[in-house]
């Protein structure tokens, strides 16, 4: 799978899965779960997959350990690995024995820029919204802008993606996602570095939001990608 040029703009579809491992698992078996989730790069419909447990929790309801990220070239490629056998093998056989939980969200990003695939070692930040109620068009769109405007007060960041949720069945009612890639964990505690800044962009969108999640994770290399 090659990256795109970096001066690029595209259109990937972005699939993350949130998985809360039950306590006291076999770590044999988490490792399990992790191995197989890489494996299915092998699928080819995939333009990127990671799963990794998650590094940092910064602000979330729920307890996830683990996370799964992917991008795709279109709606149908997510929904063809969703049903395919491999996949669905995956979930049947590794996942759901392990987990007491679990959350997706899926979301077009219509412009972003840079490879469609986080060099090894990146570190991500994402971050889920879930809107008051009754918010209109107007709104969303407000919050939107800000997220895509955070890039421009944050150097650490290399790429952001962000969009509206459009798989609501499992995401708890969260409906905006975005995704931020930095080179390193290094650029990552230098992004908690800037508090204030930090704080005076959340404060523009605080009043219509009910609940946050932000995790951090680091991609992992290729290599264990095909264990």
């Amino acid at each position: 799978m090659s990256s795109t040029a970096s001066s690029a703009t595209q259109t990937v579809i972005e699939h993350i899965v949130l998985f809360k491992v039950k306590d006291d698992t076999d770590p044999a078996k988490v490792s399990a779960m992790v191995n197989n989730l890489n494996g299915l790069t092998s699928l080819n419909l995939t333009l990127h997959l990671t799963a990794s447990p998650i590094l940092r929790t910064r602000s979330s309801p729920f307890a996830f350990t683990h996370l799964l990220h992917s991008r795709y070239s279109s709606k149908d490629d997510l929904s063809a690995y969703t049903v395919h056998p491999g996949h669905m093998s995956v979930v049947k056989e590794s996942v759901l024995p392990v987990c007491d939980d679990i959350m997706a969200v899926d979301w077009v990003a219509d412009d972003l820029q840079g490879p469609a695939v986080p060099p090894p070692g990146s570190a991500i930040r994402l971050t889920f919204l879930k809107l008051k109620e009754g918010l209109g068009e107007e709104s969303k769109s407000e919050i939107l802008g800000v997220i895509k405007g955070i890039k421009e007060s944050f150097g650490e960041i290399n790429q952001i993606s962000v969009g509206e949720n459009f798989s609501p069945g499992r995401a708890k009612g969260y409906s905006i996602a975005s995704l931020a890639v930095l080179p390193g964990v290094k650029e990552l505690e230098g992004l908690d570095s800037k508090q204030e800044l930090a704080k005076a962009e959340k404060d523009k969108v605080r009043e219509h939001l009910e609940s946050v999640i932000v995790l951090d994770y680091v991609v992992g290399s290729p290599q264990s990608a095909s264990l």
